[in-house]
């Protein structure tokens, strides 16, 4: 089953991505997702500024 979110407030941070949505009970909610090929991370809080937090602390280890 997939979720069908409307991302709002999209910035890019290097190559992670933060957005902003509601979940499916209504509750705002904060995601912080990296472009890079093959990385796979991605990671939702609760506050906007914890994910643009995790967003600048973010290394990629792939090469």
């Amino acid at each position: 089953m997939t979720a069908n979110r409307r991302f709002r407030r999209v910035v890019r941070i290097g190559p992670v991505q933060v957005a902003t949505y509601y979940d499916g009970r209504g509750r705002e909610k904060h995601t912080a997702a990296c472009t890079a090929p093959r990385c796979g991370f991605t990671t939702d809080y609760d506050s906007r500024a914890a994910a643009e937090l995790a967003a600048r602390a973010h290394r990629c280890r792939v090469h």
